[in-house]
């Protein structure tokens, strides 16, 4: 083995090594541990997967409204067939309910339970208690302030982008 190190080796430590690399790093290495923390306690305390939380928010932020698995997979960006899985565990656990479209019988639309709704509501209280705990206490309230106003302009700028 040549211990001897070439250009191209100490141009890609240096890539390695920079701060963008390092900064997008932490931030995908800190979202990622908190989704950890927030799935585990879900799990732990509720019996459900923070995915699933993720499709009760959805169902239950307008009551009445009429939303199919195609919505929920684009929303959660998950595949059809992940969607389609997913939903089966939910309604398996008497969280959800497929009911057939009126205006499409080929589209089948999603619901909360009634037991899926007191199931989101203890959930949403665990998870607020973990976000406030790892996300929002850590820092001084104008960071945190400044934190949520540079990711809404990150997720602007690439909602935005066309390419």
């Amino acid at each position: 083995m040549n211990t001897t190190p070439r250009h191209d080796d100490e141009a890609a430590a240096r890539a390695a090594n920079s701060p963008l690399v390092r900064d997008f790093g932490l931030l995908i290495k800190s979202a990622t541990r908190l989704e950890q923390h927030i799935d585990s306690a879900l799990r732990k305390e509720c019996g459900i997967s923070h995915t699933m939380l993720e499709v009760l928010i959805r169902l239950c932020r307008r009551p009445g409204e009429e939303v199919s698995q195609r919505q929920l997979a684009d929303d959660l960006t998950l595949t059809s067939s992940g969607t389609t899985r997913l939903i089966d565990r939910m309604e398996e656990a008497g969280l959800v309910r497929r009911l057939p479209s009126p205006a499409d019988r080929r589209v089948a639309l999603v619901e909360p339970t009634t037991e899926g709704r007191t199931a989101f509501l203890h959930a949403a209280a665990v998870h607020a208690r973990v976000v406030e705990e790892y996300f929002v206490k850590p820092l001084a309230a104008d960071d945190y302030t400044r934190l949520i106003s540079g990711l809404s302009e990150i997720d602007k700028a690439l909602r935005d982008d066309t390419r």
